[in-house]
């Protein structure tokens, strides 16, 4: 055959895989017909290739040795580039040595991106053992060989009809592989049009969608619950499983080692031996979570060239059971874990952008995560302190019911209150720290507990409050505390005061009448002073006791509660239960308030029955 035939033949093949397509698209549900004809017209591909290869080697050798190679070359290569079919260049690996145009296109990746890329990576999980023994017979005999198989690439799949021809490459110390690929079931673009991906809309569509990430991802973690409860993690990985990714994995750091924690499979994949194999994974064992920790910094793997990267399960690399065809791992704060994506290969591969906006994303959980268990902790810390300066329940105390109302503030508090056993009958105690937070709190449980304690051996409340006093100022906190204590004995009651509010004593005819109360708060001086009263409750009479936060709360007009508002309120109350005038009270002071609250609230009645 002359060049001008094989030009000939060239263009009157391009002319008829032109019609194959027409074909295809014009009759989608009868691929029979046009599938033969393909295979025919791959046959004749084939043939022209060797009769190509017959003719260059009939060249007359003018201009010596070298200039006949470099025509040689020439000529190879412009009826490589012009071969209408893919045509794929493998070495004796399966690594790809070369691919023309047509390749490109069909497979939608950029001129030369998959050249020194595996191409069994194309290839479909359950064909890639069977390629890779048909590249092997095709090096060692020689023989042509043909299968059908699925290539993935770029978001695009294509059912292909594969065929492997060894070939000997001019300059090349090994022998080579040429793979023609045929699509059987794809409708391919038009010669020359744009990849979708390129198109200035799509790129607009892409930014988008990746500042829509990181919006919904800061929403999602500035969640209130997102603090309250451990719902971050996962809710972050199901989002990410719901747009982004087939697979999502989550490996957080638990003593110094990275553990798995999360693992969302793909929507359509069965829960079943493969989600359980992924999460019984070590990922100590992985490449690349272990790459990611250690660097602090994420990678992107746009085609997965080494299965081995994530580690190993019962059916091999974990990589190639999932089906990956790219994958993303980036670090989750300040290395406190790793976030693994992974796409088939039937979706578009991650991006150098994609790895951007993700690793802000891994960087905002982390934070949350780290805010998460700061939060609990200091919730858990606030909770002992709650217990530690209020009762859970309230004792019984025989001829007496008791009720007590306590609302926590802004923050935490110092309030106090408590009703214990004495020697020979009970006693009762309310209080509170000058100041907020966890220091203040703390000096109140000391005083509460102090109380407590020398109530035990001591029966007059005035001395058991001066002694609580030099123990605090031995302390040397700096803070000092308004308590009041009262000593029941039957009908009895004798009270102590340390500058704190006095009780208020509500009559069954409505009368309210305050105790004298009075004192210095105690951590001032080592010589404490305090006020002290004694007086009988009568049956059906009720002392109250309050709080500052109570007396201090103010309306929009800024005017205080006050013990006027608080008498009047009580009035209303006579003959009423504990329960009904604690809560009566406290609903009273929210309506005042308008529902806001500052500081801690404690309501404390004792009523003669």
């Amino acid at each position: 055959m002359t060049m001008p035939d094989l030009e000939h033949a060239l263009d009157a093949l391009v002319g008829r895989v032109s019609s194959l397509r027409e074909a295809r698209a014009a009759y989608p549900s009868d691929l029979a017909p046009t599938l033969d004809a393909a295979l025919a017209e791959l046959d004749t591909a084939a043939e022209l290739l060797h009769e190509a290869r017959v003719e260059l080697r009939k060249s007359p050798k003018r201009g010596g040795k070298k200039d006949a190679g470099q025509r040689e070359l020439k000529l190879l290569r412009q009826v490589f580039r012009a071969f209408p079919v893919p045509v794929i260049v493998l070495d004796g690996g399966g690594v790809v040595r070369r691919i023309n145009p047509e390749t490109s296109r069909v497979l939608g990746s950029p001129d030369g991106y998959l050249v020194g890329r595996s191409f069994p990576l194309l290839v479909d999980v359950s064909r890639r053992a069977a390629f890779r023994s048909h590249l092997t017979s095709v090096l060692q005999t020689g023989q042509p060989s043909a299968f059908e198989t699925r290539l993935a690439h770029q978001g695009r799949t294509h059912v292909v009809q594969l065929a492997l021809t060894r070939l000997t490459m001019p300059g090349e110390p090994q022998q080579m592989v040429a793979a023609v690929a045929l699509p059987t079931e794809v409708q391919l673009p038009e010669p020359g049009a744009r990849r979708p991906e390129q198109s200035d809309g799509a790129l607009l569509i892409a930014a988008a969608r990746r500042q829509d990430l990181l919006t919904r991802t800061a929403t999602l973690l500035l969640d209130e619950e997102a603090l309250r409860q451990p719902v971050a993690l996962p809710r972050t990985t199901r989002m990410l499983a719901a747009d982004w990714a087939d697979w999502v994995i989550a490996d957080m750091v638990r003593d110094g080692l990275p553990r798995r924690s999360i693992v969302v499979a793909p929507k359509s994949h069965p829960v079943g031996d493969l989600a359980r194999q992924v999460e019984s994974c070590d990922p100590a064992g992985s490449q690349v979570v272990s790459q990611v920790l250690e660097r602090r910094s994420g990678v992107v793997h746009e085609m997965v060239d080494d299965e081995t990267l994530l580690g190993f399960c019962a059916e091999g690399p974990l990589l190639t059971a999932m089906g990956a065809g790219s994958l993303v791992c980036v670090p989750i704060g300040a290395g406190d874990g790793a976030l693994t994506l992974v796409r088939t290969h039937d979706k578009p591969p991650f991006t150098l952008a994609d790895l951007s906006v993700l690793q802000e994303v891994g960087l905002q959980l982390g934070l949350a995560v780290r805010a998460q268990s700061s939060f609990q902790s200091r919730s858990r810390a606030a909770d002992a302190l709650s217990a530690s300066v209020a009762p859970r329940n309230l004792p019984n105390v025989p001829g007496y019911e008791a009720a007590a109302i306590y609302h926590p503030g802004a923050s935490v508090g110092a309030e106090f209150y408590d009703v214990f056993p004495v020697s020979g009958g009970w006693g009762f105690a309310m209080g509170g720290a000058a100041g907020k937070g966890e220091e203040a709190a703390s000096v109140s449980a000391m005083v509460r507990g102090g109380l407590r304690v020398l109530s035990v051996w001591d029966d007059d409340p005035g001395l058991v409050i001066r002694k609580v006093n030099e123990a605090l100022v031995a302390q040397g906190t700096g803070m000092f505390v308004m308590a009041l204590a009262g000593f029941v004995q039957g009908r009895r009651i004798r009270l102590a005061s340390a500058g704190h509010h006095p009780a208020a004593l509500l009559q069954p005819d409505g009368n309210v009448r305050f105790a004298a109360g009075g004192g210095v708060p105690l951590g001032i001086s080592p010589e404490a002073e305090t006020g002290t009263e004694e007086l009988t409750l009568r049956v059906g009479e009720t002392l109250v006791l309050y709080s500052e936060g109570l007396i201090s709360s103010r309306n929009e007009a800024g005017e205080p509660y006050g013990e006027e508002r608080l008498a009047d309120m009580l009035g209303r109350c006579a003959g009423q239960a504990p329960s009904t005038v604690v809560k009566a009270i406290e609903a009273d002071r929210s309506v005042f308030s308008g529902g806001q609250v500052w500081d801690e609230i404690v309501v404390l009645a004792l009523r003669g029955v």
